[in-house]
């Protein structure tokens, strides 16, 4: 498969790699903890002859700056994602977010929801249901420390693998992709910067807002997904006015991996009701 060209910004102190592909109503992707903008190559050639697809690093993820200087928190990648659509002059999108990057996507669109075509979660955080270990585990210091010498591609592998449906998917290729951020000292130094900084108290904190949300929202569940309960998405669901779920029995963790093709139809049928909201 056909690696996703980026191209990088500057916003603030901090170079953000992007890629857009496509031409129509903008959508941004969003990823999660452990991935890149890599995880959504299969998705993008499904959407972007209709939509302008668009996807981001978060810092310390993937070809994004390294710095540990500041801290990676949700609240502040959200505001990122902002200052990246006011500087690629975009004024509303179709946000879909994934795991962490569904997080970010929840802050942003009760931040910004003048911004939102729609908004889109797939095995998102959400609430106090997480973090999982062995992320609370990793803001321990002696802990991170610890992982840093020890982090290597079996154990990457072993996170992979659990986090997919189908099993074969696991190729030489896509562990690469997963480990190239983390061949470097300073690529895993940023990683466990990230891991460190998550804080589900900025989750509660918009509770009350994102259950008053006036936006169409989708929540997509991979029903295999090991490390985020199926509770999260029910209660995002049950919450949220007018949200739609949509459940896939043959999707894991990394759903984008599993079901591609499937995440891409059920995406395009919900943009085309929203795209003028």
């Amino acid at each position: 498969m056909q690696p996703l060209t980026t191209s990088s910004c500057s916003i603030g102190n901090t170079q953000i790699a992007y890629f857009a592909k496509g031409k129509g109503q903008p959508v941004l992707l969003v990823h999660g903890v452990s991935t890149y903008s890599f995880i959504w190559r299969k998705i993008v050639p499904l959407l972007d002859r209709d939509y302008q697809v668009l996807g981001i690093d978060l810092p310390g993820c993937g070809a994004s700056g390294k710095g540990i200087e500041e801290p990676y928190s949700i609240k502040r990648l959200a505001s990122l994602v902002n200052d990246f659509l006011e500087k690629k002059g975009i004024q509303k999108i179709h946000l879909v977010g994934h795991d962490v990057g569904g997080g970010v996507a929840q802050i942003f669109a009760v931040s910004f929801p003048e911004k939102l075509f729609s908004l889109t979660l797939m095995n998102s955080v959400a609430y106090d249901f997480w973090p999982v270990q062995p992320i609370i585990a990793l803001r321990t210091p002696i802990i991170r420390q610890l992982a840093m010498a020890t982090l290597d591609k079996g154990a990457l592998r072993m996170i992979v693998r659990r986090g997919l449906y189908h099993k074969e998917n696991l190729t030489k290729e896509l562990l690469n992709d997963f480990w190239e951020p983390l061949k470097t000292k300073e690529g895993r130094k940023a990683f466990l910067h990230f891991v460190a900084c998550l804080d589900n108290n900025e989750l509660l904190e918009i509770e009350k807002k994102l259950h008053q949300l006036q936006l169409p929202v989708l929540v997509m569940r991979g029903d295999a997904d090991p490390y985020l309960s199926a509770a999260i998405a029910e209660k995002l669901a049950q919450n949220i006015p007018g949200a739609k779920l949509v459940i896939i029995p043959t999707g894991s963790h990394f759903m984008q991996e599993d079901e591609p093709e499937l995440i891409a139809r059920e995406l395009k049928m919900f943009f085309a009701v929203h795209d003028h909201d």
